[in-house]
């Protein structure tokens, strides 16, 4: 099992706004299980905390912003892709103003500063987005695309192009997050000379300079232009006639592509699980970025719940054989067939329903359904087993169940389906007693959950 993770202890980073120029304070704090990310604005009367979801972001020009109300936070993707690369799940991160300090425009003082401050794994257990088909996603009027493969773990490749004599075409890949402090992290963000005026007219980068993002200048202005600009941003002034990065050396020779790689994570992090897929994009930005991250968190409001990952291929972690020494059921009434993942607090079962169940013969023999009632009855089977599977000498003791709520049944199990059940304790076993939370599904969607309460009693 992957347990879910926070920070070990707070920390906190100073710096500059990059659109606004004022000084921020940041502090990113350890949070409880389920928390998730969230971000609180402290500089207002009253804290306004927004969760770094999808649904939130609101505007993506230079960068990704969350909001709610009125109130917002902006540049945050590169805090964002640190926390996601480092597998932190929780965290609560305030900060005085409307956007992140955009530091020396990478994400390197964050991975620096979780590095120092250290992680600790939680007992809660990771909920991972698994794509299980490949996705596709265009920008309208573009060429910007992405593509989502199925894959085990998480791994990002990624082409820029430019019609610039100095970046054209660009490639950057990450095979693993392990590699995202070293390989991805130093990597700053990039502006273009000529973009530089626009954004000054529309009152942004108040706190840009040479010091916080690669300048590339690839068409030659006139001297005064080029004074003039420099003036506005308060740098020295430089020869008109040198094309190139005006900072000087990189830190890597695909630095732009290796920042538009950290942005895609940043962004894809706004889905607000972990991702195990392949993700191929092209001309990527914070646009198409964040709208698939919208396009897969509906999915999820729908889904709620990601369906466990089942080859069948695996031997499983307890047969038919050692079920029957857990279980007091018997056919036709044993409606587990096998457990194929089993930890401290969740379980997985499987069911392959056959057309010659007994249960078809009343129900319906003309249209068999298998009864929902017996759904239930299988979730509690595997609810029963991880109870069971906790106690010594098993076979002495049984599991009764005091309690079923929210019981709900979303399509129906016919014969051919293999169904999968998840079955998660909320609580630690007290008293005998324990709460848990069930879920059936067939082709990756739910068919059926319910809520339970079971008592484990030795038998007479």
């Amino acid at each position: 099992m992957t347990r879910q993770r926070t920070l070990k202890e707070s920390f906190t980073l100073e710096g500059k706004g990059l659109h606004t120029g004022l000084d921020i304070v940041i502090t990113f704090l350890p949070a409880p299980e389920n928390h998730g990310i969230k971000l609180k604005r402290i500089d207002l009367e009253e804290p306004v905390i927004i969760e770094a979801l999808a649904e939130n972001v609101t505007h993506t020009v230079r960068g990704t912003v969350l909001q709610k109300g009125d109130v917002q936070v902006s540049t945050v993707e590169h805090a964002l892709a640190a926390l996601y690369a480092f597998g932190i799940d929780n965290c609560l991160i305030e900060v005085n103003a409307p956007e992140f300090p955009i530091l020396d425009g990478s994400a390197r003082f964050y991975a620096e500063k979780i590095k120092e401050v250290g992680i600790i794994e939680q007992k809660a257990e990771k909920d991972f987005y698994v794509v299980r088909k490949k996705i596709e996603y265009s920008l309208p009027d573009s060429n910007s695309k992405i593509t989502l493969l199925p894959d085990d773990v998480f791994s990002v490749d990624v082409h820029i192009g430019f019609d610039s004599a100095v970046l054209a075409n660009q490639y950057a890949s990450l095979d693993s997050l392990d590699k995202f402090a070293d390989e991805i992290a130093s990597a700053r963000t990039f502006v273009f000379v000529h973009e530089i005026e626009p954004l000054l007219s529309m009152n942004l980068i108040k706190g840009g300079d040479l010091k916080n993002a690669l300048v590339i200048y690839d068409k030659e202005l006139s001297q005064d232009t080029m004074d003039r600009l420099t003036d506005k941003l308060h740098q020295p002034r430089i020869d008109a006639t040198k094309l190139g990065y005006i900072n000087g050396e990189l830190n890597y020779p695909n630095e732009p592509a290796r920042h538009k790689l950290l942005d895609v994570i940043g962004d894809l992090s706004l889905i607000g699980k972990p991702l195990k897929a392949k993700v191929i994009v092209q001309y990527p930005g914070h646009k198409i970025n964040t709208n698939l991250a919208k396009i897969i968190r509906k999915e999820i409001k729908k889904q709620e719940v990601s369906a466990p990952v089942y080859d069948d291929s695996v031997p499983p972690v307890l047969d038919i054989n050692a079920i029957r020494k857990l279980l007091p059921h018997r056919w036709p009434f044993l409606l587990v067939d096998k457990i194929i993942d089993i930890n401290e607090r969740v379980i997985v079962g499987v069911k392959n329903v056959s057309g010659n169940e007994t249960f078809f013969m009343g129900h319906f023999p003309n249209e068999p359904v298998m009864p929902g009632v017996l759904l239930v009855e299988a979730m509690a089977q595997t609810a029963g087993i991880l109870v069971l599977n906790k106690v010594e000498e098993p076979e002495k003791y049984s599991t009764y169940f005091m309690k079923i709520d929210n019981v709900k049944f979303r399509q129906k199990v016919v014969p051919g389906d293999t169904v999968i059940f998840r079955l998660e304790m909320m609580d630690e076993i007290r008293h005998g007693c324990t709460d848990m939370k069930g879920y059936a599904f067939v082709g990756g969607k739910i068919v059926a959950e319910a809520q339970f309460m079971a008592q484990i009693i030795k038998n007479k």
